[in-house]
């Protein structure tokens, strides 16, 4: 048992250290950073690096760049997940077994392979360089429709039945009867959707070039490789990788309890 919780211990550790420097150093002074950059007390303390962050137009611009596309993108991205999960659960028509075979196939393709294609196609289809192209292609992706569609296979077809026999319409009954019940498989969904639309670097890449357009990820990756200035800028640089942190941790530890349970809305017969 010891050596147990001395192993997870070390593997905390190993997790956490670099995100406590990360904390630390938000708080130093930029000499105080490059002469001691592993340690862990300021000195002197100072939230000067934040205050250069909110006094800078283009960080402001990035939050309501990456606010505008994650929240797009994760509340479509819930109803058409759902949306094409009840479908592949419930409804009966050609090529099911394909549509649900390719989706598998490309949960098991890189991200990166796609970079080309979806730049491609984002030209062709004029939306280069635009809030449009920066949320259409990230509105569906996979794993979402892989997570709803097992989820409502769950759901006894049975809790379904009253509702068709009384004229429910297809629509009606996934909307008003079957999508309450998938509340913790939405949850789900929701937060890492949010996650990775707030993350999301590469198809930003490929999808805007504008300043105007940039998001925290890209912004801070230009910050960080010193695209935007000259000198090491620790502070200020980890300033703003923490600030980015806290949207995506704070959703998290509402509902780690929800998304650990993902299982716990179905109704089993």
């Amino acid at each position: 048992m010891l050596v147990s919780y001395s192993v997870l211990v070390a593997i905390a550790i190993v997790y956490i250290f670099p995100f406590l420097i990360a904390v630390v150093t938000a708080f130093k002074t930029e000499p105080n950073a490059t002469s001691d950059p592993l340690g862990l007390a300021p000195s002197p303390f100072t939230t000067s690096a934040f205050h250069e962050l909110y006094k800078d137009q283009d960080f402001l611009t990035w939050v309501k760049n990456s606010g505008i596309v994650t929240l797009s993108v994760t509340f479509l991205r819930v109803f058409l997940d759902s949306l094409a999960g009840y479908a592949l659960a419930r409804l009966r028509f050609r090529g099911r077994g394909a549509a649900f075979a390719t989706i598998v196939a490309v949960m098991a393709v890189p991200s990166v392979v796609l970079l080309i294609p979806k730049f491609l196609m984002i030209r062709q289809l004029g939306m280069y360089d635009t809030y449009y192209g920066m949320i259409i292609p990230l509105l569906v992706d996979a794993a979402g429709v892989f997570i709803m569609k097992n989820f409502f296979e769950s759901i006894p077809a049975s809790v379904e039945e009253s509702a068709r026999i009384d004229g429910a319409n297809i629509f009606r009954i996934y909307w008003s009867i079957v999508l309450p019940m998938a509340r913790p498989a939405l949850v789900t969904i929701f937060i890492l959707s949010f996650q990775g639309s707030w993350n999301e670097l590469a198809h930003f890449i490929i999808s805007a070039q504008s300043t105007s357009l940039n998001t925290l990820t890209k912004g801070v990756a230009q910050l960080a490789s010193g695209q935007l200035g000259v000198g090491n800028r620790y502070p200020l640089k980890l300033a703003a990788s923490v600030l980015m942190t806290i949207p995506v941790a704070i959703l998290f530890f509402i509902f780690q309890r929800r998304i650990m349970n993902a299982s716990a809305g179905a109704v089993k017969e």
